[in-house]
C-alpha cells in the first residue's frame, strides 16, 4: 500500500500539471508558448542544471558516468531505429530523432525528482543536459542532413553546464544566495515546462495513426525494455538504477517536433507530431508501470 502511495505522489503532480496545461491549451488555441520555451531554454534549464548539480554535491565521476550511459543508449536506440525504418522503407535520417531522444527533461526530471529527491534530480538533469546537446548536434544534423556548431554555440544550457562542472570538479561551495535563486528560478520552470508540454500537446495532431502507433510503441514499449537490460548490464543499483530507467522510458521529446520543423519537410514534422502525441499518451500508462518497477526494486 506505501509503495501505490508513492507512487501517486510521484504521478500525480506531473500528469495534474500537464492536464492543465491541455485544458487550457483547448481553451485558448491561440496561446503562444514561444515565450515559455525562450524562457524556460535561456534562463530556467541553466538554473535546473547549475543548482541540482551543485545542491546535491554529485560527484564529476558520476556526471561522466551517466554521460557515457546515455550516449550508449541512444547508440544501441539508433540501431533498432534504423532497422525499423529501414523495414518500413521510411526517411531513416529525419525520423529517427524521435526514436532516439526521449523526453528527458518536461516529464523525466519531474518525476526522477518526486521518486528519489536530490539524487534521482541531479542524475536525471546529468542525462538530460547530454540528451540536450544531442538535440543541438545529432538532431539537427539528422533533421537538415548538414552539419552545424552554430545551434550548439548559442545555447545558454551548453555554457551553464561548463560553468557548473566548474564547481562539481573542483567542489566550490556554492553562494547561498545564487543557491537559492538558482532553487527559485529552476522549480519555476519545472512547473512552466510541464505546462507549455501539455499546451504543445493541444496542438498536436495525429496524421497517419498506423505509423505513429508503430513509432510510439517503439518509443514507450522497447525504450523501458532495454533500459531495463542496460541496468542489468551495467549492474546499477539503487537510485543509479531507477533514475536510468525511468528516464530510458520516456516517450518522444517535444524538441524532436520543433527541430523538425525548422529543418525538414511537412510530411516528416507531421509524421513527428503524431509520434510525439501518441507516444506521449501511451506513457501515461507505461510509466505507472515503469515508476512502480523502480521503486519496488531500486530504492
Amino acid at each position: 500500500m506505501d509503495l501505490l502511495v508513492k507512487l501517486f505522489d510521484v504521478l500525480f503532480p506531473v500528469f495534474l500539471t500537464i492536464g492543465i496545461g491541455y485544458w487550457y491549451g483547448k481553451k485558448d488555441p491561440k496561446f503562444d508558448t514561444k515565450f515559455i520555451t525562450t524562457l524556460a531554454g535561456n534562463i530556467g534549464l541553466p538554473c535546473i542544471i547549475f543548482y541540482s548539480l551543485t545542491a546535491s554535491n554529485i560527484d564529476f565521476q558520476i556526471f561522466l558516468k551517466f554521460a557515457y550511459y546515455i550516449v550508449v543508449y541512444v547508440a544501441i536506440f539508433s540501431v533498432i531505429g534504423v532497422i525499423i525504418l529501414k523495414l518500413l522503407n521510411k526517411d531513416i535520417s529525419r525520423l529517427l530523432p524521435p526514436l532516439i531522444l526521449p523526453n528527458t527533461g518536461n516529464m523525466g526530471i519531474p518525476i526522477c525528482l518526486f521518486a528519489y529527491g536530490n539524487s534521482g534530480f541531479a542524475i536525471a538533469t546529468a542525462i538530460t543536459s547530454i540528451i540536450l546537446i544531442l538535440h543541438f548536434t545529432l538532431n539537427i544534423l539528422l533533421s537538415s542532413k548538414k552539419f552545424s556548431i552554430e545551434p550548439l554555440v548559442k545555447c545558454v544550457s551548453v555554457y551553464a553546464l561548463i560553468f557548473t562542472l566548474f564547481f562539481v570538479y573542483y567542489k566550490i561551495p556554492v553562494p547561498t544566495f545564487l543557491e537559492n535563486a538558482t532553487y527559485l528560478i529552476g522549480y519555476s520552470t519545472i512547473f512552466l515546462v510541464l505546462m507549455s508540454l501539455g499546451i504543445a500537446l493541444s496542438k498536436l495532431k495525429v496524421f497517419n495513426l498506423k505509423e505513429s502507433l508503430i513509432y510510439s510503441i517503439i518509443r514507450v514499449i522497447i525504450g523501458p525494455l532495454v533500459g531495463f537490460a542496460f541496468v542489468q548490464f551495467f549492474n546499477l543499483k539503487g537510485v543509479e538504477a531507477g533514475v536510468m530507467f525511468i528516464q530510458a522510458s520516456m516517450p518522444s521529446a517535444i524538441l524532436t517536433y520543433l527541430v523538425s520543423r525548422i529543418y525538414s519537410p511537412k510530411s516528416v514534422y507531421n509524421s513527428i507530431a503524431g509520434t510525439v502525441a501518441l507516444s506521449t499518451f501511451f506513457s501515461f500508462f507505461t510509466l505507472i508501470i515503469v515508476v512502480f518497477l523502480a521503486l519496488k526494486y531500486f530504492n
